[in-house]
């Protein structure tokens, strides 16, 4: 009998803002909950100005919790595919560009990673509203794993002053 991993909980940040923003936020919980894992929370939708570059549309950015069986590694590779099967393309140089879609890996509860290709928890996590925001939504009481900071603390400290409102889908 094949080795079977316990399922754990991960925290994913999405967002993009190139094409149909809505519609590729629905189209990413879609397939992460297909692919990668049961979907357990959701939060509302934010709409930020790009971080870290200068672009003409907003992106739109939701925090997702899954509960995977998935190796993380494996996880990692699953959530490339879906970001590239929705039109991510590879960056193009070394600087911020807009995208379709983005999917990056937060927090794996006890799970931590720093190799070359996936730290966990993720590095900048702290430095941007468009993840701490809706990450409080659905976990108000969330602590940082590293720095046992609470999330409010986080947001009081984060050095994104960037433009962030909740939205609905009639707002955009």
């Amino acid at each position: 009998m094949e080795n079977q991993i316990p399922a754990y909980e991960v925290l994913l940040s999405t967002g993009g803002n190139l094409g149909d923003r809505w519609q590729n936020l629905v189209k990413t919980r879609e397939l992460v909950s297909s692919r990668a894992g049961e979907l357990i929370s959701v939060s509302p939708v934010y709409i930020s100005e790009p971080w870290g570059f200068r672009h003409q549309k907003y992106f739109l950015n939701q925090v997702l919790n899954v509960r995977t069986t998935l190796p993380i590694e494996t996880l990692l590779h699953t959530l490339q595919t879906i970001e590239s099967d929705l039109g991510r393309t590879k960056k193009t140089s070394t600087h911020y560009e807009g995208r379709t879609v983005d999917i990056d890996i937060l927090d794996a509860g006890v799970l931590y990673r720093n190799s070359h290709k996936l730290v966990i928890p993720h590095p900048a996590l702290c430095n941007r509203l468009f993840v701490l925001l809706p990450l409080r939504d659905i976990f108000p009481c969330w602590t940082h794993p590293v720095s046992g900071k609470k999330i409010d603390e986080l947001i009081a400290l984060c050095p994104d002053k960037s433009k962030i409102r909740k939205i609905s889908h009639a707002s955009i």
